[in-house]
C-alpha cells in the first residue's frame, strides 16, 4: 500500500515540475503515472550501472557528476515516453533537481 501512494506522490512530484518550469510538459495525471514508474525503474536498473561504470569521473568531480547521470536519466524517460517531455538538457538537470526535492518533500509527509 506504501509503494502505490509513493508512486502517486511521485506522480504529482512530476506534475508540479512541469507545472514549475516551462522546458517539461506532462500530458495528463495518467502520463505522469507512467513517467513515475519508467523513472522509477530506470533508477533502479539503469542508474547503478552508470554510476559503476563512471565511478572515476565521479571521484574526480567530488560526486558533482551524479547530477549530469540523474539529468540523463530524466532526460532518458522524457526521450522514451510520448506524455512526458523534456526540451534540452539543462532542463533536465533543472527538472532532476526539483523532481528529487518535491518528491522527497512529498514522501516526507507521508512517513511523518
Amino acid at each position: 500500500m506504501m509503494l502505490l501512494l509513493v508512486w502517486i506522490l511521485n506522480a504529482v512530484a512530476l506534475l508540479v515540475v512541469a507545472y514549475i518550469l516551462p522546458g517539461i510538459t506532462v500530458a495528463s495525471f495518467g502520463s505522469a503515472l507512467i513517467a513515475a514508474l519508467v523513472l522509477g525503474l530506470l533508477n533502479a536498473v539503469v542508474k547503478p550501472l552508470l554510476i559503476l561504470l563512471t565511478l572515476p569521473l565521479t571521484v574526480v568531480t567530488l560526486g558533482l557528476f551524479l547530477f549530469v547521470l540523474n539529468a540523463l536519466v530524466f532526460w532518458l524517460a522524457g526521450s522514451i515516453l510520448r506524455g512526458f517531455q523534456v526540451d534540452g538538457f539543462w532542463w533536465a538537470v533543472i527538472g532532476a533537481i526539483v523532481y528529487s526535492i518535491v518528491s522527497t518533500a512529498l514522501t516526507g509527509l507521508l512517513v511523518s
